[in-house]
């Protein structure tokens, strides 16, 4: 009996599977589909839904060539089979051909817009295939002719001797296919800082603002036609801490930052989406001088609450990215926008010395962002930050000034509850460092908040 494997081809995605047979003298035994240790050797969590078997009754039955749109995880019950698969998928892969002879120990992963086809070998030949999309009659798919010059398929039992059905005689040439679009990856909250900078860092994505896609609208996003994607970021969020603790900001905030992640993440888990959400330092009490990924949930307002209750949803869905991230400065209003506009009006403000943590600048966010879907990086929390010393937000201004050409003894530093007097701010975590060894065990180094506050200026 062989050990379980998993290879690759020359087509990106499809896999083949060599399955061990546990044979004795009444037949064989075998796991078509072991999530654990297939995953483990680099199949994806496809998320089947559904098993079909066909049957073949005589050698030379050819079906296909075609791309259906879902991953399928194909084997062998009894028989021998020729397998031919293309890349009918956009980009430079298109059109790629792999070739494997299946029988009951082998096994291949197809994903969806890769064009499949298996000729009989024998008679009595039966397919047993797993997909992760529901199976209905009268679909139309991509497809390609079986004897088409341009592919070249080196058929065992010659096409003029197969049995196959008149419409895959019919399909096109490959000349005359039009690849199938990939998944796109839809940016959720355009116009704000961090959108606008994703909206930088995946130049291909799709953009939807709250106009065209509300978060909060249940009816809307189940409306909305997920097959097109395969990864969403969420950047729509309720950021008015203090406007939160109003009883109209209360229910926006729980609204946007809670229910509409919620929404999301059920809609990821059914689609199987990589979601990926943005979080806060606010879910967390500021005890700590500084935050891992796995401290428990303490908030301290309301839009903290709210918050924690996004990443408790969030994190429910499989394909989960969830950032943390605190002080983000970006394209518009921030507080290092407010410093320096301040600086060059000539204006002394008082700004609190006892909140210390470090800037993140939108960019550096969806650098990150880009990195950890590009990497493959493990589902799960991950802190982002920029790089640097845990600082107060009166260092902050005072460097900001400085940059500014301004005395940085300008700015008064004052305590959280000098800066309050005669007003009622919601509670702040007055330690928000946030600890970034899982970021860089992927294989990425922030860059520090001082370059970047420096050519942000």
């Amino acid at each position: 009996m062989s050990e379980l494997t998993v290879e690759t081809t020359a087509i990106p995605g499809l896999r083949v599977l060599r399955l061990p047979l546990h044979v004795d003298s009444r037949g064989w035994f075998k796991e078509s589909w072991q999530r654990e240790k297939m995953l483990a050797l680099g199949l994806p969590d496809f998320g089947p839904v559904q098993q079909n078997v066909s049957f073949n009754a005589r050698r030379g039955v050819t079906r296909g060539i075609h791309a259906e749109p879902w991953d399928k995880l194909v084997s062998l019950a009894t028989g021998r089979a020729f397998g031919a698969w293309v890349d009918l998928r956009e980009g430079q892969g298109f059109g790629t051909v792999v070739t494997v002879e299946l029988d009951p120990s082998v096994a291949v992963f197809v994903p969806r817009g890769v064009g499949n086809s298996y000729q009989a070998l024998e008679d009595g030949t039966a397919y047993s295939y797993l997909v992760n999309d529901h199976w209905s009659g009268g679909q139309q798919y991509v497809a390609v002719d079986l004897a088409d010059p341009a592919i070249g398929v080196p058929w065992p039992v010659p096409l003029q001797d197969a049995d196959i059905s008149d419409k895959d005689r019919q399909n096109p040439l490959l000349s005359h296919v039009s690849p199938v679009p990939r998944p796109a990856t839809l940016i959720l909250g355009s116009g704000g800082q961090l959108a606008r900078a994703l909206a930088q860092a995946f130049p291909d994505a799709r953009t939807a603002g709250v106009r065209e896609l509300d978060i909060t609208d249940r009816d809307a996003l189940e409306a909305w036609n997920w097959s097109d994607y395969d990864v969403v970021i969420n950047a729509a969020a309720w950021t008015d801490v203090d406007g939160a603790e109003s009883l109209p900001g209360r229910q926006q905030a729980w609204q946007t930052n809670a229910q509409g992640p919620a929404h999301l993440s059920r809609l990821a888990t059914r689609h199987r989406l990589t979601l990926v959400h943005y979080s806060t330092d606010y879910v967390f009490d500021g005890a700590q001088d500084e935050h891992t990924e796995d401290e428990p949930l303490s908030p301290l307002g309301v839009y903290a609450q709210s918050k924690a209750a996004g990443d408790l949803a969030v994190v429910t869905t499989p394909r989960h990215l969830l950032l943390r991230t605190s002080w983000l400065v970006g394209e518009g209003k921030n507080f290092v926008a407010t410093m320096s506009s301040l600086a060059r009006r000539g204006v002394r403000p008082q700004v609190v010395d006892d909140q210390y943590g470090r800037l993140t600048f939108s960019h550096e966010l969806a650098r990150a962002t880009r990195h950890l879907l590009d990497v493959g990086a493990p589902f799960g929390i991950y802190n982002v930050t920029n790089s640097g010393p845990v600082i107060s937000w009166a260092e902050v201004a005072q460097r900001v000034f400085e940059l500014c050409g301004r005395d940085p003894d300008d700015v008064v530093p004052v305590s959280t509850e000098e800066y309050a007097t005669g007003s009622s701010p919601a509670p702040r975590p007055r330690r928000s460092g946030l600890n970034l060894a899982k970021l860089r065990s992927t294989g990425f180094e922030p860059e520090s908040a001082s370059a970047a506050l420096d050519r942000y200026l």
